[in-house]
């Protein structure tokens, strides 16, 4: 699809798309550091996603199979569910909901569901009931007709619409949850030297947190942030450096102004368990 062609569909469907403004004529945004506090494990598994609700935190595990698993050296699953765990404050696991995504990459859980979204054929969004029950299955919205919608690295629900982290079209898209319609388009921050990886987001305010970071062959040579953009404009205003040696952030979530990350395990490109808190859950707070 060229970029005319996007363009024209994203009218045709009543998508608007934040045109992101400079921060200032000759300025960058400010940058902040941050580091990050293990918290405790994940249920076994690879952890690659989270979401935040008043009954604790939610976990997407992420399970790799055929040629993925083979490039990551990793036996195939007896299963190929994979689960969203609910567990509390301290880690205690409160309820496991089982799942058809594949190679689970991006969450939400609102409106009594859980979205789990793939990154792996048949890609998609898997709308789950707290009883394990599909209730659907649908792929990014604005794909070429016939073909699936692309991967995702994040998902959010927030004010009962849903955001999907969107690889494809290279933006967090916000989509009716009952339509399916997409309604709105925040593009993935580019302006940082060589921060290409986009990962787990999280709305506070009026503005949107994306985890973001570099290209790299193991956790000594990444530079993982946050990059904070205003909704109503796509504007970027702060972007955050995590410290050398912090955990590897995947997924995202803010829960009474406090901020979680989890760490996979597994990240392209690195030996297995490269990160120091491979497999937690953890804390990020500003330096």
């Amino acid at each position: 699809m060229t970029k005319r062609e996007f363009l024209a569909a994203g009218l045709g469907a009543g998508l608007a798309i934040a045109a992101p403004a400079a921060f200032g004529q000759g300025k960058k945004p400010p940058v902040r550091k941050a580091k990050t506090t293990k918290l405790f494990k994940s249920p076994q598994g690879f952890p690659n996603a989270i979401s935040a609700t008043p009954e604790g935190l939610w976990i997407g595990e992420q399970k790799l199979t055929g040629e993925q698993a083979k490039a990551y050296k990793l036996p195939e699953p007896k299963s190929l569910e994979e689960n969203a765990w609910l567990v509390d404050w301290n880690g205690k696991l409160l309820k496991t909901v089982k799942t058809p995504s594949r190679n689970t990459s991006g969450m939400a859980v609102g409106g009594g569901y859980v979205w789990m979204i793939a990154n792996a054929p048949p890609q998609g969004v898997f709308q789950v009931d707290m009883n394990s029950k599909l209730v659907s299955h649908r792929q990014i919205p604005l794909g070429v007709p016939g073909k699936d919608g692309g991967g995702s690295h994040g998902g959010l629900w927030h004010d009962n619409k849903l955001w999907i982290s969107s690889l494809r079209l290279r933006g967090n898209l916000r989509v009716d949850p009952k339509t399916w319609q997409p309604e709105y388009m925040i593009p993935f921050y580019q302006q940082h030297p060589n921060w290409i990886r986009y990962h787990g987001i999280a709305i506070e305010g009026d503005s949107m947190w994306q985890v973001i970071g570099n290209d790299s062959t193991g956790h000594k040579d990444f530079k993982p942030g946050l990059v904070r953009q205003e909704i109503s404009t796509g504007r970027t205003l702060e972007v955050v450096e995590f410290l050398p040696g912090s955990s590897d952030p995947h997924g995202l979530a803010i829960w009474n102004g406090k901020f979680y990350g989890c760490d996979a395990g597994i990240h392209p490109g690195w030996p297995n368990n490269d990160s120091p808190t491979a497999g937690y859950i953890f804390q990020i707070d500003f330096v």
